[in-house]
């Protein structure tokens, strides 16, 4: 190949090179502007949230108070302590190391050397984020903030502060699982527990903003000393729980349990009026024989009531006429068969004989409220049916806190429904009812017929504001029952307490009536190690019913005791009796009682200025002289009057109520 041809071929060749790399820099160009001009603006976002992000601050959740001001749960403040060691000045860092490192030292308790030793190597390592502690209180977040070079602004010092929310029980596991939590799941879905589960809405407050960056080690900083929003608090609850009556009822069951190494067990006492629930105690079982607030049982547990059940048997056949308390009922020998296989068996070997259905109910025949209800309803059991359904037992109650079991009563139109539901019905089984569901029937009848839905909350809003809700007692039923009916049933109730022959006559008190009824179910029948469940439940002092009380044990030992009215009737009495003795109870004077009185006393009273000593004087003499006082009278106990609330020699005038303590 000549020269000239040569030359020309490397020309080309340089000229296509030339041209093909003048058009990647012309395509290379034009992405960096396209990038710049066109998608700089989200790239410059994406570099953002890399290195800065927008922290979510978790506000305060509101305050959970017991009836009394006392509190159930608060949310209280932590602090995690980092330091920037790159932010003081040399000079500044020189003047206070030694005094900062001995500060820290004292505090924790350690070795100042090595503090000194941790601090220079941060700041030898320039680095931004350096852990001094973390889990404080505010007392300790205040006191180390005070020492030296952390005292400084952050800008001079470089003291770093964040602020974590924590929820506390201060009361520790008083009423636990009705307190309950709120957990956020990973996933970001929550698992909502208890009241503040329940309440979630109001507790939880407004979430607030915090700008960080990212730093070495895959760690963020707060760009700014202040919050970009603060988090606004929660709103705070208000419930009916007493916590002088949870103590009471948590540490009987606790006894109870203990003594008969049962598996659990709950208590529920009511305010028989309102419905307010003044204590909730739920008990389960650990491995190591330990009981903790392990499930709601009183809520979400349903299960076959047992013998408690016959009460809703007996206000049916009362109120249908079908019977009257003084019908003869003939037990026979205490054993009912039916196909030839399944039998009925009452608790007394050979039977009860002829009995009153007034005492069948009293003495718990499961023989003789099978026959009541068999003979009466067994042609026509949606009779039957549909009384209990009339009173709602066949829906649940409705209460705020999540997770109430629905209960199951049997419709003769079911498809499993046979000829053994009604007369298995009769006795408690073959239906399931929670706790709180069986102590909702036995309130309305202590409370004359009127079914009131349990209230766990009195109302919602913070302290010192108007509050945002009220929550007033809420009738379920009006009237369950006639009151012929009622009076009938709260006579019987008294009688099995009362009564030598009653199934819970061993709890009889002198100086407090109480009424109920006891039951024993069997769980686990069809397999050969039979379980059961003991229950009480009645309200007290059965004249002027104040308070009603259910008491379930699950599986007590049985070597131990199993029964009803040996296992869970004395922790009713218990209950019943520390709550008479401990707590104030407004008696009010009758005017018939004041008349009577009057006329038995001398027709002229002499009314002091001061306060007079009633220590040691006769009841009715004190009452009569507060009467005319007009001062409203709280009694404590029974017999005569050992203490009074207000000092003697005070100023009537001063004096607006007045409590007697009695033994």
């Amino acid at each position: 190949m000549s020269m000239d041809k040569l030359h020309k071929t490397i020309m080309n060749r340089t000229y296509f090179v030339g041209v093909v790399l003048g058009l990647f820099a012309f395509v290379l160009i034009g992405k960096l502007v396209y990038i710049q001009i066109v998608q700089g603006e989200y790239y410059t976002e994406l570099a953002d949230q890399r290195t800065i992000k927008n922290v979510v601050l978790e506000p305060s959740r509101g305050n959970i108070y017991a009836a009394d001001g006392s509190i159930l749960a608060t949310s209280v403040p932590r602090y995690e302590l980092r330091w920037d060691a790159k932010v003081p000045t040399n000079t500044t860092y020189g003047e206070n190391r030694e005094a900062l490192a001995k500060g820290l030292a004292n505090y924790f308790n350690e070795d100042a050397a090595g503090w000194l030793q941790k601090l220079d190597r941060a700041r030898k390592q320039n680095n931004r984020y350096f852990l001094v502690a973390k889990d404080l209180p505010y007392s300790a977040y205040l006191e180390i903030k005070a020492l030296p070079l952390f005292r400084l602004s952050p800008y001079r010092g470089g003291l770093i502060v964040e602020q974590q929310i924590v929820r506390e029980h201060p009361l520790g596991k008083i009423a636990e699982r009705t307190v309950g939590y709120e957990q956020q799941d990973v996933d970001g879905t929550y698992f909502r527990v208890g009241l503040e589960g329940a309440y979630s809405q109001y507790l939880r407050g407004e979430e607030g903003r915090r700008l960080k960056q990212k730093i070495a080690n895959g760690q963020w900083k707060p760009i700014n000393t202040t919050n970009e929003k603060e988090p606004t608090e929660g709103y705070d609850i208000y419930t009916t729980i007493d916590v002088n009556i949870q103590d009471i009822a948590h540490n009987a069951l606790l006894a109870q349990l203990e003594q008969f190494e049962a598996e659990h067990g709950t208590v529920v006492v009511m305010e028989t009026k309102t419905g307010a629930v003044k204590a909730i105690a739920n008990l389960g079982r650990t491995t190591k024989g330990t009981y903790y607030e392990k499930l709601n049982y009183a809520i979400g547990e349903a299960h076959e009531p047992g013998s408690t059940f016959k009460l809703i048997g007996m206000m049916a056949a009362l109120e249908d006429k079908v019977i009257t308390e003084e019908d003869i009922i003939d037990t026979g020998n205490g054993v009912l068969t039916f196909y030839g296989k399944y039998k009925v068996r009452d608790s007394k070997r050979g039977g009860y004989g002829k009995l009153s259905a007034a005492k069948v109910f009293e003495v718990s025949s499961n023989t003789g409220m099978v026959k009541i209800i068999t003979d009466h309803y067994g042609k026509q059991p949606k009779k039957f049916i549909d009384r209990l359904y009339n009173i709602g037992l066949n829906k649940p109650l409705g209460v705020e806190i999540k997770g109430e079991a629905q209960p199951k009563i049997p419709y003769p139109t079911d498809s499993d429904w046979d000829g053994l539901d009604l007369p298995w019905m009769a006795f408690g089984y073959g239906v399931s009812v929670t706790p709180l569901q069986t102590l909702s029937v036995y309130n309305a009848i202590a409370n004359n017929g009127v079914m009131v839905k349990p209230q766990f909350i009195q109302a919602v809003g913070n302290l010192g504001a108007a509050p945002l809700r009220v929550v007033r007692p809420q009738v379920l039923n009006p009237s369950v029952c006639s009151q012929a009916t009622v009076k009938k049933l709260q006579g019987m109730m008294f009688n099995v307490v009362d009564k030598k022959w009653g199934t819970a006559n061993r709890i009889k008190d002198p100086h407090l009536t109480m009424a109920g009824k006891t039951g024993t179910c069997q769980v686990e029948y069809t397999s050969d190690e039979v379980q059961y469940i003991s229950s009480f439940v009645g309200y007290f002092p059965a004249e002027q019913p104040k308070y009603s009380c259910i008491v379930v044990i699950h599986k007590p030992n049985k070597k131990k005791g199993y029964y009803g009215a040996t296992v869970a009737a004395p922790v009713f009495k218990k209950i019943a009796k520390k709550i008479f003795n401990v707590t104030p109870v407004e008696v009010p004077v009758a005017k018939e009682t004041l008349d009577a009185l009057v006329d038995t006393t001398p027709k002229t009273v002499q009314i002091p200025e001061q306060l007079p000593d009633f220590r040691g004087m006769n009841l009715r003499d004190a009452l009569l002289l507060l009467e005319k006082m007009g001062i409203a009278v709280k009694l404590q106990g029974t017999g005569k009057i050992t203490r009074q609330s207000v000092r003697p020699g005070t100023a009537l005038k001063t004096v607006a109520t007045l409590t007697l303590e009695l033994s």
